[in-house]
Order: structure tokens, then sequence, then C-alpha cells
């Protein structure tokens, strides 16, 4: 029987109250089986519950009590869905699980490909391993909006980039969802000379005629390591190749928001970075959809760092001289550097170092691929030491103070025990360590890993929901 690993009880909670505690295994709630936490939030919607929980021990135990509609069980656990993560059975060609190197952590290699990770935390899916049953439960519970990896709307181009005949289906898989009502945000991988120019133009004025359904679209250039042996033979972008997509999603811009007030199609920060031009305004992405996409990472970085400068009061500076170094991946490494140019700091003195990616290429040049390796190599080599690092958050596995390379921040900072190595998450954060470096601080060490969570709002049905499902 499929079983969800409780790993943490809220203090306070129903769970408390119930004696739950951590090993225990929640079975079925009120006799049906839960393959994932969706199935739990339906079923625990019920005012009279019967739970069968299997403790630590191995021992059944049936537990029957009466809550409120809207009370949760409040507790955590060890995976969202109770019967293992659908993976990915398509050879993409421009996979970067493929381009990931021998001997790195498990996680990194895992290809998801789970419409029910889509719809909890955002991850994109294509559809191709979708069956009956999988589009009647997205029917039944409504589970909106989902993210679809979509990268060419011709299907054959699709089927061959995705190495599978069933990826030409993807008009009928959104004709399938939006029959349901369900809404999507969709996502190309831009591959130069496979899906671009005329082909992108395809994909967006397809995928524009869908909305409302089709809630926006993300294009992200193709993301190539030194690891890329028997993979298909890519390329990236260089800045013409960049400006060119620019103009052209211009172009597309300009008649979506003339048609539905919006830009609907937003272009992943690294184009910019090419081409050598400044990310568009706050306005222009329409508030962020697809934020966590990596689209406009870089303006709400701005923006942070502009608010956070107006609402602090005036630096009073330092008595005694102090050096700060901030790392980063090469592509934004020139804004950092804009940035700090624009404040003054009395007894200030800061470098904006930007980190070469030896571990997976120097292709790859963004903040959150850092290895801990390379950030130490690129501190050995600078001639003047700094007093003080901040190193980017995003760089650490979510919400524990691992990197890449399996080293723990703990072990980062003993490798340099003479500098103070602290954390910054945004525009707001990196604002906050530099004015004020002495009361300043980042992740710690004793940070909660962050875990599965229950996610009933989001998948709670309302009561006239329920009783028309019933």
């Amino acid at each position: 029987m499929l079983s969800g690993e409780i790993i943490c009880v809220m203090p306070g909670s129903l769970a408390e109250e119930l004696e739950l505690a951590v090993g225990d295994k929640i079975l079925a709630v009120n006799g049906q089986e839960l393959r994932d936490i969706i199935d739990l939030s339906f079923a625990f919607a019920e005012e009279e519950i019967e739970l069968l929980v299997e403790h630590a021990d191995g021992e059944q135990e049936l537990l029957a009590f009466d809550k409120d509609y809207d009370e949760e069980l409040g507790v955590e656990f060890a995976s969202a869905v109770f019967d293992g993560i659908r993976s990915c059975g398509n050879r993409c060609c421009f996979c970067f699980v493929d381009q990931v190197p021998p001997g790195m952590r498990k996680s990194l290699s895992v290809k998801d490909d789970d419409y029910r990770m889509s719809f909890l935390y955002g991850n994109f899916v294509t559809l191709t391993n979708m069956r009956e049953k999988d589009f009647l439960r997205i029917e039944r519970y409504h589970l909106s909006p989902l993210f679809v990896s979509v990268h060419a709307m011709n299907p054959d181009l699709r089927a061959a980039m995705l190495n599978t005949r069933r990826a030409a289906e993807i008009a009928a898989h959104l004709d399938r969802l939006e029959a349901a009502e369900v809404e999507y945000h969709a996502q190309v991988v831009l591959c130069p000379g496979l899906n671009d120019g005329k082909e992108l133009d395809r994909t967006v004025e397809e995928l524009l005629a869908r909305w409302p359904h089709a809630l926006s679209l993300a294009i992200v250039p193709v993301g190539l390591t030194r690891f890329r042996e028997g993979c298909y033979p890519l390329k990236m972008f260089d800045r013409e190749g960049a400006i060119a997509v620019i103009r052209q999603v211009e172009t597309w811009q300009r008649r979506a928001r003339e048609g539905m007030g919006r830009n609907f199609v937003y272009l992943g920060d690294e184009f910019y970075f090419l081409a050598g031009l400044p990310v568009p305004p706050a306005e222009e992405y329409d508030g962020f959809p697809q934020l966590d996409n990596g689209i406009g990472l870089t303006r709400t970085f701005i923006e942070e760092w502009k608010e956070a400068l107006q609402n602090l009061s005036a630096p009073k500076g330092y008595e005694k001289s102090l050096h700060l170094a901030i790392l980063s991946g090469t592509s934004v490494a020139p804004l950092f550097e804009e940035l700090v140019a624009g404040i003054s700091v009395p007894g200030l003195r800061v470098d904006c170092l930007g980190v070469e990616n030896d571990y997976f290429g120097r292709m790859v040049n963004v903040s959150g691929l850092l290895t801990g390796t390379d950030m130490l190599r690129a501190l050995k080599e600078v001639s003047d030491a700094p007093q003080g690092v901040i190193m980017p958050e995003c760089a650490l596995r979510t919400g524990e103070n691992i990197l890449l390379d399996d080293m723990t921040l703990e072990a980062f900072r003993r490798a340099v025990p003479h500098l103070r190595v602290e954390t910054a998450q945004g525009g707001g954060d990196l604002v906050r360590a530099l004015l004020d470096w002495e009361h300043y601080h980042g992740t710690s060490d004793e940070e909660a890993s962050y875990m599965w969570q229950s996610n009933a709002a989001y998948t709670k049905p309302r009561k006239e929901e329920k009783e028309r499902m019933e």
C-alpha cells in the first residue's frame, strides 16, 4: 500500500493532538488510498475522518475524529508524491540533465516529467507520458495552472527535438487541457537553427491564439555544458543572434499588448546579457508570471536593490576600512559592478568577482550553477584578499546549505578561515550586507532544510465544487 512518510509535525497542529510522530506513514483517509498530497488534501477536506496510520514499528492504527472543514493535518512529508516521481522517457536534444557531469548528487540526474509536480511546484512537463486517467484526474480535481514544455508547435519538429512521436500530439494535449478549463504557462528552450526564426514565429502565434487558457510563454536559451559527449550537436546564441531574438519577440509583445493588454511572451534574462542590452522595466513583465523560471529575476533584483536603498537610512560608513567581495556568475557581474558604483559608503571597497565555471564549462555563466570549488578558486586568485565574501544564495540547494558539488557552506567557510562568508538572496539582502556588514547575517548553518509541504491550500476544493464532484 502506498504511504506518505511524515518527517515533521507542526507544533499545535491536529497531527500533534493525534500524537502522530516523525516516521509515521499515512496509508489512507476514509478508506481511500493515497497516491500523493493531492489525494490527501481532497480526502482530508471531509469533516469526519478515519485516518489509517502505520507507525514506525510497523503497527497500524485507525484514528477516527471530527475536524473543521478548513482544518489541516499539520505535517510535512518526505515527498509530495507517494508512488514516486514520474520520470521523463524522452531524449530531448537540449536536455540539461544529459549534460550533468558524473559523480554529482543524484537529484541532478532526475528527469522529472510529472504533471503533479507541475501543479504543485511549477515544474515543466512535456505531457508526452500522459494517459487517459491522468487527464481525467486533472479534470476532476481541476489542477490548474500547469506548466508545459512546448518548445515547438510544429508537430514534426517537436517530435524530432524530444525524440518521441508522442511529442507530435502537443496540440491535442493542449486541447484536452483547455476542454477541462485548465490554464497553463508554456516554455520554449530555444535552440539556434532548430526552433528559432520562423518556427518560433509559428509557436508564438499558435500559443497566443490559445489565450486565455495559455497564460504566458517563456523563451529561454539552450544551456550547454562541457559534458556533451554523445549529445545532439548544438551551439549557443551569440550577441547578434540574441539581438535578433529580442527584436523578433518585441514584435510579438507589441501585438499581444494591443490585443490583450499584456506582453504574454517573455525572454530569459540571458538573452539581454548576451546582447549587451538592459533588461526590460518591471511593467513589461506583467506581474512576473514565470519568475521561478528565471524570467525577470534580474529586474526583480534591481527593483529590490532600489527599494532597499530608498527605505534604509543614509549609510554611516565604516570607521575602519572594509573590503568585501561579491561572488556571482560571469553574466551578472557587470550588473553588480554598475549597481555598486552607484552607491557611496565611506570606508567600503567592493570587488565584484565574476566566477568562471570550470566545473560545468565556461559557457555556463549563471550564479545558480556555481560550485564551491570554482568559487574558492576565484577567491584564491585574488591578489588582494577581501575581509568578507558575499555568496549567491541561489547556488545553495533549495533550503539547504549545500552547493552543487556537495560542498557544505560550513566546509566552504572552513576553507577560507580568514574570511567571513555570508549569503545574499536578492537585491535587498545585498544592500543590507554592504551597508551594515557588522550586523548582517545571511543563511545560517542551522537553517532548516526544505521539506515537501502539504499544499492543502492549493488543492482543497471549495464545498460547492466538492459537492458537484460527488
